[in-house]
């Protein structure tokens, strides 16, 4: 008896093994289908100076007529992943593994390898549009990374540690995450995974089951250097429209309503009448923006961006930041416990902060403004101005000292009086001549020099 007990036993769990095993997916298929257009990429540059050094070398040709011991810099090198998306040779892959590269080169699975040249990049999303003098390229298709459910199986292919052509797989285990970028910028509602992502598979391809990229990978959670389950990518249907972008002109513009806004906790949304802590409440509206003239107010919750639920503050800055300026859309709102809807026509970034440049939505300054409102500049007790957005690292801006918070009022002998004066003043500003900048701080009148 005992025995029949243990082979009816044998039986059943060989019998549910070869079941559970008959339901996973097979990867092969897909595997072979895409790895010719994954590719490896190669880059080489220069590595930082030292300026320790270089300090103290022009010290001793200062005082002691020295020329100092000339220093052979070692090429830095570093190793990433990208995926062929036109079969002329475009290559998509992360901003950060292509930054301040000297050389370029691309490798393919069957070891055929070519130079590329930067087409556009943009750090507001870690991506990075290259090319290489190639034709009848195999390429990938894009999927609707929107469909995207927590769960679901999906594929990386790249070179991690320069390993080439790994495969590794696993599970959607969020979506819509938000990692703000060094700048605060916040325009990626990253897709999460538990998908082993190493060093070098950054720019790689991920895939769902059907052999589509939903997502590049880009980044990992991590305390030793390499996998600890929790890997980052950005969706293709914020990729896509980049690379439409990078390929028209080298650099992104993205639209923007007009708003500062904030999360709704439980307290406040108790306090407003809500009945879930969800929505994004207008804390400040510009004026002359296109919020204020489709009609939002402050204190309006924002609950809905061209039929796009808005659960938290960060969504507003995903939605807008990724739809075309110039398109309308609906943005639907609570007001004073009532709903409304307003058609707002979507504004363009890099005209609010002066022009794209390196594909960053800063102007030649390395800087981004606002506008002040009239109540703005009556706390301030000034008549006109614009404040500072954002600063870019080792921007003449920064260099010469400017801050976020800030307010311009005069560039040279000129009024600044709008963001659009702004601008047209800072499209003047002459290459090579000081230009003094006057700015109010913490209630206090003060000049910057900057020479671009």
């Amino acid at each position: 008896m005992l025995n029949k007990v243990v082979r009816l036993f044998v039986f059943v769990t060989v019998t549910l093994s070869v079941s559970a095993y008959a339901e996973l997916p097979d990867f092969t298929s897909l595997i072979e289908k895409n790895s010719p257009a994954v590719v490896k990429i190669e880059v080489e540059g220069r590595a930082a100076s030292n300026s320790q050094q270089e300090q103290m070398d022009l010290l001793m040709r200062r005082f002691f007529g020295q020329r100092g011991i000339p220093r052979q810099q070692r090429p830095k090198r570093s190793l990433g992943s990208g995926f062929v998306v036109t079969d002329d040779g475009y290559i998509l892959t992360n901003n950060h593994v292509i930054e301040q590269a000297e050389t370029i080169v691309v490798r393919f699975s069957n070891r055929e390898e070519f130079k590329a040249e930067v087409v556009g990049t943009d750090p507001a999303t870690d991506l990075a549009l290259l090319k290489i003098e190639a034709g009848d390229l195999p390429t990938v298709s894009f999927g609707d990374s929107e469909d995207l459910k927590v769960g679901e199986w999906v594929v990386a292919i790249g070179s991690p540690f320069g390993l080439d052509y790994s495969a590794s797989v696993g599970i959607v285990s969020a979506i819509g995450r938000s990692i703000p970028t060094v700048n605060q910028e916040d325009f990626v509602p990253f897709i999460q995974t538990d998908v082993a992502i190493n060093p070098g598979n950054s720019g790689g391809p991920l895939f769902n089951l059907d052999g589509e990229v939903v997502g590049i990978n880009s980044q990992i959670y991590t305390r030793s250097g390499g996998s600890n389950g929790i890997s980052f990518s950005i969706p293709a249907h914020v990729a896509q429209r980049v690379v439409e972008q990078l390929k028209e002109g080298g650099s992104v513009d993205r639209g923007y309503l007009g708003v500062q806004v904030d999360s709704i906790g439980k307290e406040l949304a108790q306090a407003l009448g809500l009945k879930k802590a969800q929505g994004a409440i207008v804390t400040r509206l510009f004026e002359d923006t296109p919020a204020a003239e489709a009609g939002l107010e402050e204190e309006d919750v924002i609950i809905s961006i061209d039929g796009k639920k808005v659960i938290t503050d960060r969504d507003v800055f995903h939605i807008v930041g990724n739809t075309p300026p110039g398109k309308k859309v609906r943005v639907g709102v609570l007001r004073e416990g009532k709903r409304k809807t307003f058609t707002v026509e979507v504004g363009s970034r890099a005209e609010l902060a002066g022009g794209p440049v390196g594909g960053a939505n800063l102007d030649r300054l390395g800087l981004g403004v606002e506008p002040l409102s009239k109540d703005e500049l009556a706390q301030l007790r000034l008549r006109y101005g614009v404040r500072v957005a954002q600063v870019g690292e080792e921007s003449p801006a920064a260099e010469a000292g400017l801050e976020e918070g800030d307010v311009i009022v005069k560039i040279g002998y000129a009024r600044v009086t709008s963001v659009s004066a702004y601008r047209e003043l800072e499209k003047k500003i002459p290459n090579g001549q000081p230009v003094a900048i006057k700015v109010y701080r913490n209630g206090q009148a003060g000049y910057v020099t900057i020479t671009l």
